[in-house]
């Protein structure tokens, strides 16, 4: 469905995204993981013809985005973060109204708009005004105009933005039932979201490609690259001697937690965790603790990123000419 190659983007002499590859398979459910700023909705924006990139190709289902994009377009349902309504319409008037800019008309066009009313829940406010609607439904409604055309590709940037615990659910159910029909490619910051909705996960740092594969596969790799904390009763020369024995041990951190008390971050295959153990008690030292560290969305982004981001300190790149903004 998608091929990437090479493909960079800058604004003036900001980097937004630089050499993205990759490839999406028709049908996948491929989710963009990234902080605010890693470059997820100028990706998004790339392969929806709205910008032009600065270097690289993009191709869907073989048309370039550079020589085909009204082609392109018509393969395609995009909704940006923020949703393109008119608050003075009525829902089933700005169904219709989209439909028609898709060129569709008559009987076609009611029988899409009762689909994806339908499937998106927008029958109860068909009628009402889009200025009287929850976010919750605004963000249905937003879904509903960018798949009434029944189009191959969905793109759905930050779809749950905003919404209640009960809309997430409700939101993450619905793009459930849209998977299989359409291909879909989803951004969210939201590790969770990605987790429950998507086949395939690219995670964003740096306007790079810092990661990609299934949840397994990154949590696999998260798992490896997780440290391993210790606290123990005894000093730090006593502790540093005791795991001096396991040659496989990386980035050992010791500090003191107060008197006879220190704490150790180290790096470890989750295999070796019982000789951590044992070299420690068997050292004479209490063990009074030792886990696995935590890792909140951050920690997890500076992970998966770690050698994406010194890789490219290290080769900056240069500011090309920037091509124009909006593809014509």
């Amino acid at each position: 469905m998608i091929v990437v190659e090479r493909v960079s983007k800058y604004y003036g002499a900001r980097r937004a995204v630089a050499d993205l590859s990759f490839e999406i398979r028709e049908g996948e459910c491929v989710g963009f993981l990234g902080l605010n700023g890693a470059g997820k909705s100028t990706t998004l924006r790339l392969l929806s013809c709205l910008l032009l990139p600065t270097s690289g190709s993009i191709r869907v289902r073989g048309l370039d985005v550079v020589s085909s994009p009204h082609e392109i377009r018509k393969l395609i349902g995009y909704l940006p973060d923020t949703p393109p309504l008119y608050p003075e319409m009525t829902v089933s008037e700005y169904l219709e109204f989209a439909g028609r800019l898709r060129g569709l008309s008559g009987a076609d066009l009611d029988k899409r708009r009762a689909r994806v009313s339908g499937l998106c829940s927008l029958d109860a406010v068909a009628r009402s005004p889009i200025s009287q609607l929850s976010h919750g439904y605004r963000q249905r409604v937003g879904i509903a105009q960018a798949i009434i055309h029944g189009p191959s590709l969905l793109i759905l940037d930050e779809p749950i933005q905003g919404l209640d615990p009960v809309q997430i659910v409700e939101m993450r159910n619905m793009i459930g039932e849209l998977r299989g029909e359409h291909t879909i490619l989803l951004s969210t910051h939201i590790l969770t979201e990605i987790e429950a909705t998507c086949d395939r996960i690219l995670v964003m740092h740096e306007g790079r490609i810092a990661a990609q594969g299934t949840e397994e596969e990154l949590s696999a790799k998260l798992r490896a690259d997780r440290a391993l904390v210790l606290e123990v009763r005894g000093s730090a020369e006593a502790l540093r001697g005791a795991l001096a024995g396991l040659p496989e041990l990386r980035e050992l951190r010791i500090d003191a937690q107060g008197p006879e008390i220190v704490r150790a971050s180290l790096r470890v295959d989750d295999a070796l965790r019982e000789r951590v153990s044992s070299s420690v008690v068997n050292a004479g030292l209490g063990l009074l603790s030792m886990h696995t560290e935590s890792s909140g969305l951050e920690a997890v982004f500076l992970e998966l990123s770690r050698h994406a981001g010194s890789a490219s300190s290290s080769t900056p790149d240069a500011a090309p000419e920037p091509a124009n903004q909006v593809a014509p």
